[in-house]
């Protein structure tokens, strides 16, 4: 991600969660089809977007599943979140529901966590960036 980018962001006043942010093989895999996703079709879809499949998606492999996704079609699909976790961001493009908090993909943990996705979830803050932050 591009520090620059990153720091402008962070400077954006705005509401943060803490949340747990853990990591999902199947996020890192770039032939995953967008129908195995609650944002796959529908008024709020990535489909309905021109994407395909998680590769296709201009954030990949930071993209996430998380508990801001209610469900199919949500309108919180394909929205971008600044994750922080101590002196590191990342933003994640939300694709999918999860019960708590963010799932990402192992590299994009490992981005936030400079290296240390092997401990499975860290808490960290979120806080909702407008989606050109990643790449809509």
């Amino acid at each position: 991600m591009k520090l620059f980018s990153t720091i402008a962001l962070a400077l954006i006043p705005s509401y943060a969660l803490a949340v747990s942010v853990g990591w999902d093989s199947g996020y890192g895999i770039s032939d995953n089809s967008l129908n195995n996703v609650a944002c796959s079709n529908g008024e709020h879809g990535l489909e309905s977007k021109g994407y395909t499949t998680y590769g296709s998606l201009p954030s990949f492999p930071y993209i996430a599943s998380s508990n801001v996704v209610e469900g199919w079609n949500s309108a919180n699909c394909g929205t971008c979140w600044l994750l922080t976790y101590n002196d590191r961001n990342i933003t994640v493009l939300t694709v999918d529901h999860a019960d708590v908090g963010f799932f990402t993909s192992e590299a994009a943990l490992n981005d936030l966590t400079n290296g240390q996705a092997g401990v499975g979830s860290v808490e960290a803050n979120a806080t909702q960036v407008d989606a050109s932050a990643c790449g809509l």
